[in-house]
């Protein structure tokens, strides 16, 4: 089975929230928390994912391809650490 990664904000402490699942699975497995200053870009964009989410017209093909978006942001971010 394959991992899905899932992002959430953490507007009180300013953090990406990273957490996983297995697709199928319900069961959702934290990861990491990533302060805002050490990832500006990356932060931002969960942040629009977030907001893609809540929007009052949302649109499914916009909400998947800024989901990869940040996939891939976070993939750089973990193999520049």
């Amino acid at each position: 089975m394959s991992k899905s990664l899932l992002f959430a904000i953490d507007i009180h402490t300013q953090e990406v929230i990273v957490s996983g699942s297995s697709k199928g699975s319900n069961k959702i497995n934290f990861i990491e928390r990533i302060v805002q200053s050490d990832n500006v870009m990356f932060y931002n964009a969960v942040q629009t994912l977030t907001s893609i989410s809540k929007s009052s017209s949302f649109d499914m093909d916009i909400f998947k391809e800024m989901d990869k978006v940040c996939q891939m942001m976070y993939r750089k971010h973990k193999e520049s650490k």
